[in-house]
């Protein structure tokens, strides 16, 4: 890859009650994962989103690496088809060790733990400590109404007009994946103005 981007960590929801589109999307994604010669980062389990996403990529050529804590091994949650596996003790330690071994983020569709783990990813990026390429895929306009309490933030000097250019909104797996195939990392780290200038 000339941008080096091997690994790409995919967040997404782990439930298996969601609407056909959902599941789709998570499907084609995985697919276009392994097609086009990267591996998936991700929470380690068979359940929702995250499962369709990843077998996919395994069926495509690409590996999977799951990274989760003990407590949802304890209770069953562990997938054996991982190619690598790692163990956290909690969730602050598998978001760490998401980080350490990917090159880029996906976020699907998801919950409370899909979003948390985005923020965290963005703030990462706004204050230098990364520069990886992040995509927030909207399938069936999901976040929506996310993106314009985003632009309320801005609007309201929450945050500044640099905010806009940490992630990429994609309506298709095509999008996300052509965007991340083709991301140039930026040269330098933000600079004061740009983090805290409104």
């Amino acid at each position: 890859m000339l941008n080096n981007i091997k690994n790409i960590c995919v967040f997404c929801s782990s439930s298996d009650y969601l609407d056909d589109v959902y599941y789709k999307d998570a499907k084609e994604l995985g697919r276009l994962i392994g097609q086009n010669g990267y591996n998936i980062v991700y929470g380690g389990s068979t359940l929702g989103m995250m499962w369709t996403c990843a077998s996919e990529v395994k069926n495509n050529g690409g590996k999977i690496y799951g990274v989760m804590p003990q407590r949802l091994v304890d209770l069953g949650c562990r997938t054996d088809n991982c190619d690598e596996f790692h163990l956290a003790q909690g969730m602050r330690d598998r978001k760490q060790k998401m980080d350490d071994i990917s090159d880029a983020v996906i976020a699907m569709a998801g919950g409370f733990g899909t979003l948390e783990e985005f923020a965290e990813m963005c703030i990462q990026k706004q204050l230098g400590f990364n520069k990886k390429a992040i995509v927030l895929l909207n399938t069936n306009g999901f976040y929506d109404d996310l993106l314009k309490f985003f632009e309320k933030m801005i609007e309201e000097k929450f945050a500044n007009n640099y905010a806009r250019d940490l992630i990429f909104v994609a309506n298709t797996p095509q999008e996300a994946i052509d965007y991340i195939k083709n991301y140039i990392k930026p040269e330098k780290t933000p600079t004061k103005h740009e983090i805290y200038s409104r």
